[in-house]
């Protein structure tokens, strides 16, 4: 059991109970306490924020197949360093995550590394392909409650319909969908636009995203089913989610840091760590998905946390693989762009990177209320630290877009089930 640890004079944001004030905090037993004195590790966190621990709806570890990008212990360790006490990784693994087998041995890497809580995602469709359901009452049973075919959406819509009407008997379950269509999206490296032609790039038009997204939302309603969309990136597709939610559709959003943060425009040196799938998109894109964050008509913020090995991202920009990395860097992302600026509060940022993707997963003991009983999983951040994002970092892979860009705000403490899992911003696992 670990020991009793103080957590004193923090500044409490807890949006699951409405709290902000500075505070004790006393862990005892891997549980919140009631503040007293004790014989406690006291932790000085004058200046800093304890807030629940964050949990990341999307997240990929590679393990197993690609332990070359990425492996359960380093993405843990790196969601850790970044504040996460819990992740989901995706279901594109080799071999896919389409059975109760693969899914039990993701959790037994977990389980070794013990660095934060892993959730894996289980795919909608046997081996990714979008024709044959997987055995998904299976991969509940199994403790799964995301499904998802990750980076390509359910081409049949009857397909999905049987996903939607299936989870829907389980309730605690989820339908995760990445929108594209393929047909408009095929060799688009980036948004279509003035930019893409200025650089001689194909583009991706903003519609490849939106028509899954309208066809997506008309099948949950239907079914009356559990929909989350993933990355949104277009204003067009926040729209039709704003609609369905006014509608009583049950449907969840979420939005990268990388897509609050960059823009087509990022992309003028052709760095490959700006290639993105969704790509990232226009200034009026950008506003629009931070209005829509701020509102809450997009629920969460996850990290598509993409690793890729160095010699794939320093390939031509035509044949570099999507996606960045971003376990370490989204909060202090959040932190800098949004929350420092004036855009979104504290308390909300927490909300979407922490409570409100714990509700989503039904992942109970994370996303607070920091009350007296409650599990510690936990993070503890000083909002003003200042840093540079550089290597190396905690994941196996380097290509992130923040690479070489100032920063503020720095997790100094992650706490799981009343460990610290990183103490004084250095891992401990």
């Amino acid at each position: 059991m670990p020991e009793p640890v103080l957590f004193k004079g923090a500044r409490v944001v807890d949006p699951a109970s409405g709290r902000d004030e500075i505070c004790d905090v006393l862990v005892d037993g891997g549980v919140i306490a009631s503040p007293r004195a004790s014989s406690a590790t006291v932790l000085d966190c004058e200046g800093l924020v304890l807030a629940p621990g964050l949990v990341d709806l999307h997240t990929h570890l590679r393990q197993p197949g690609r332990e070359d990008k990425e492996t359960v212990e380093t993405g843990c360790r790196a969601a850790a360093l970044g504040g996460f006490t819990a992740v989901t990784p995706m279901a594109n693994t080799d071999p896919v995550a389409d059975n109760a087998a693969v899914i039990h041995e993701v959790l037994d890497l977990a389980r070794a590394a013990g660095a934060c809580d892993v959730f894996p995602v289980g795919a909608i469709t046997r081996g990714l392909e979008g024709e044959a359901m997987a055995e998904l009452g299976e991969m509940f049973d199994a403790g799964v409650r995301v499904f998802s075919d990750d980076g390509r959406c359910v081409p049949n819509a009857r397909v999905l319909r049987n996903a939607l009407t299936y989870v829907s008997a389980f309730e605690a379950a989820v339908i995760a969908e990445h929108c594209e269509d393929a047909s408009l999206a095929e060799g688009g490296q980036m948004h279509e636009g003035s930019v893409s032609s200025s650089l001689g790039l194909a583009g991706q038009p903003r519609e490849a995203e939106e028509v899954v997204v309208a066809r997506d939302l008309a099948v949950a309603k239907l079914t009356a089913g559990r929909l989350h969309l993933c990355h949104l990136s277009s204003a067009g597709s926040v729209e039709m989610v704003r609609r369905a939610k006014a509608e009583g559709l049950r449907v969840t959003a979420e939005v990268t840091p990388h897509h609050l943060v960059f823009g087509e425009e990022d992309l003028v040196t052709y760095d490959t760590n700006m290639k993105m799938n969704p790509p990232l998109r226009s200034d009026g894109d950008r506003s629009a998905l931070r209005a829509a964050l701020a509102d809450g008509t997009i629920d969460v913020v996850a990290t598509d946390h993409a690793p890729h090995a160095v010699e794939e991202k320093e390939a031509e920009f035509d044949q570099a693989p999507f996606g960045t990395i971003g376990l370490e860097t989204a909060l202090a992302a959040l932190l800098t762009h949004l929350v420092e600026p004036g855009e979104l509060s504290l308390s909300r940022a927490i909300e979407a990177m922490s409570t409100t993707p714990a509700r989503i997963l039904g992942a109970h003991d994370h996303g607070g209320p920091i009350a007296p009983g409650r599990p510690a999983n936990l993070v503890a951040f000083d909002p003003a630290a200042g840093w540079t994002v550089e290597p190396p970092f905690a994941s196996k892979s380097r290509n992130s877009a923040f690479l070489g860009r100032e920063l503020r705000g720095k997790v100094v403490h992650t706490m799981l089930r009343g460990e610290l899992v990183v103490a004084d911003g250095k891992a401990q696992r």
